[in-house]
C-alpha cells in the first residue's frame, strides 16, 4: 500500500484524543500510521493482520534468499538424502 501523506502521518496528541479512529484507519486502510511527537516520527501503528502477514511473507523471502545462497556455494543435497535424513520411505 502506498502511504497517503494526509491521512497516514498523525501527531501522538490525535491518537491520545480518538485512537479508535486510528485504529478503525490502520484496519480499512490497510496502511501503518505513523506518529508523530513535534514533527518527528516516534511510532507507527499497524493493523495486527498486516503485521502478521508482512512478518510471514519476510520470513519466508528470507528462507528463499538463504536458499539460493545455498545452492550458489554448493550446500545441496539429494531428494534421497533428504528422505534418509528425515526417515521418509
Amino acid at each position: 500500500m502506498k502511504t497517503k501523506f494526509s491521512e497516514d502521518i498523525v501527531p501522538i496528541s490525535d491518537l491520545k484524543v480518538n485512537p479508535g479512529r486510528i485504529i478503525k484507519q490502520v484496519q480499512e486502510a490497510h496502511r501503518p500510521v505513523l506518529l508523530t511527537n513535534r514533527g518527528r516520527g516516534v511510532a507507527v501503528v499497524q493493523a495486527l493482520h498486516d503485521y502478521e502477514s508482512d512478518v510471514e511473507k519476510r520470513t519466508f523471502m528470507k528462507a528463499v534468499l538463504k536458499g539460493i545462497v545455498d545452492l550458489e556455494e554448493g550446500r545441496e543435497l539429494s531428494l534421497a538424502d533428504v528422505k534418509k535424513h528425515l526417515r521418509i520411505k
